[in-house]
């Protein structure tokens, strides 16, 4: 599993890396993997964001209460009362495997994502 934690729905820099993480959805998934978006924006935000740029993985609402999960992963910005730009490869038991934060301004890309995925599953892909 993928968790993408971004700060918020329409901003450019979120908007760049949903599509990004949109184009190579199927890499992601020939790992088996799902990704879900989290941010503290509403499920009806978040409706309109994913229809609009042709999201086809689901946007979580860490709406209310505000920030809850964000929190639990370490991942919540006080300052803003957003998410941190946060990426964490959680394995089919639970265990975190890999994270990162970014630099809020910064769009962190899939690289490590896909480093992480291809060192949890030793290389083996699941077949398309």
């Amino acid at each position: 599993m993928i968790l993408a934690f971004y700060p918020a729905d329409w901003s450019p820099v979120c908007t760049d890396q949903m599509a990004l993480y949109q184009e190579v959805l199927p890499e992601f998934q020939a790992y088996g993997a799902q990704l879900f978006g989290i941010s503290v924006d509403g499920v009806w935000c978040h409706r309109a964001f994913a229809k609009s740029r042709n999201l086809a993985f689901p946007l979580l609402s860490d709406f209310e209460p505000k920030g809850e999960v964000s929190r639990a992963y370490g991942a919540y910005r006080y300052s803003d009362g957003t998410s941190e730009r946060a990426l964490f490869v959680i394995d089919p038991d639970g265990v975190v495997r890999w994270s990162y934060v970014s630099p809020v301004g910064v769009n962190p890309g899939a690289d490590g994502i896909l480093r992480a995925l291809d060192d949890m599953t030793a290389g083996t892909k699941v077949a398309s």
